[in-house]
């Protein structure tokens, strides 16, 4: 019992140590709330270095349903979520890259991958770049999805094109299950902008296997990481090796250097 207070007490603090990174980065966030469509409202949470002009700022897609219910909160906070890419949005910050998390519309109660793929989420999606682009004029944008958001970044950068300057899948799902069909059939080849896997070796969520990420290795980009900290949360859920429970900060700063041109480790170990 000692020694698994001592693991959860150890997970608690590198969350707590992540959060204390918007600090240093002294990130400021706002909720921007966009009309998308006749009737329908889409937030998305921006996170940016005050002191910064971005070169890149990356939208980012939660995974499971996608709603991350953004609304200030007592204590301030505007969002709680241990979803990989929204937990670790400070760290894309602190490499100099603006992010730009999406919630789910109005007219939704969440997304669900037939909604993911389709043309109403492509529209909502376009207006929010179109509104980052306004707001950073000099920046590129880049998708970056997990699990089942990897569903929204996929389709979207096939639907917006050239709009789109990279993408980034983590954990995606390859295939397809009563939930949906993931990205199990889609032909990433018709991605025109530059695309990186992110996957864990050590993935236990039966729709989203390592060797989805390894079969497209020859063709896109891949980082593989391995280990971290003991589970937290199930399979599939984001505090365990899917989520990259314990390798936040080296998952999120080699695909920071990717997007960003530069040299990255594509073994995380």
């Amino acid at each position: 019992m000692r020694a698994k207070l001592k693991v959860i007490g150890h997970a608690l603090a590198t969350l707590l140590a992540l959060a204390m990174t918007f600090g240093g980065a002294q990130a400021a966030e706002e909720i921007i709330t966009l009309k998308t469509r006749p009737e329908v409202t889409l937030p998305y949470l921006l996170t940016q270095d005050q002191g910064v002009s971005p070169r890149w700022v990356a939208v980012l897609f939660a995974g499971g349903a996608g709603a991350i219910n953004l609304r200030r909160r007592d204590d301030g906070a505007l969002v709680r979520s241990e979803n990989f890419v929204i937990r670790t949005r400070a760290l894309f910050v602190k490499a100099g890259i603006a992010t730009a998390a999406v919630d789910s519309p109005s007219d939704t109660q969440g997304m669900n991958d037939i909604f993911r793929q389709g043309e109403k989420h492509a529209a909502d999606i376009a207006l929010v770049v179109a509104d980052l682009r306004m707001r950073f004029p000099q920046a590129k944008i880049a998708l970056i999805g997990t699990s089942r958001g990897t569903v929204s970044a996929a389709y979207n950068a096939l639907a917006l094109g050239s709009t789109i300057d990279a993408v980034v899948l983590t954990s995606s799902v390859f295939n397809a299950s009563r939930a949906g069909s993931g990205v199990s059939q889609l032909d990433f080849s018709k991605i025109q902008a530059p695309l990186l896997f992110v996957h864990h070796r050590e993935d236990g969520c039966n729709v989203c296997p390592y060797n989805g990420a390894a079969r497209w290795s020859e063709r896109f980009p891949l980082i593989s990481v391995s280990g971290g900290l003991p589970p937290q949360t199930g399979p599939c859920d984001p505090l365990s090796a899917h989520g990259y429970f314990g390798r936040e900060a080296e998952t999120v700063n080699a695909i920071s250097l990717w997007i960003t041109g530069q040299p990255y480790a594509a073994e995380i170990k």
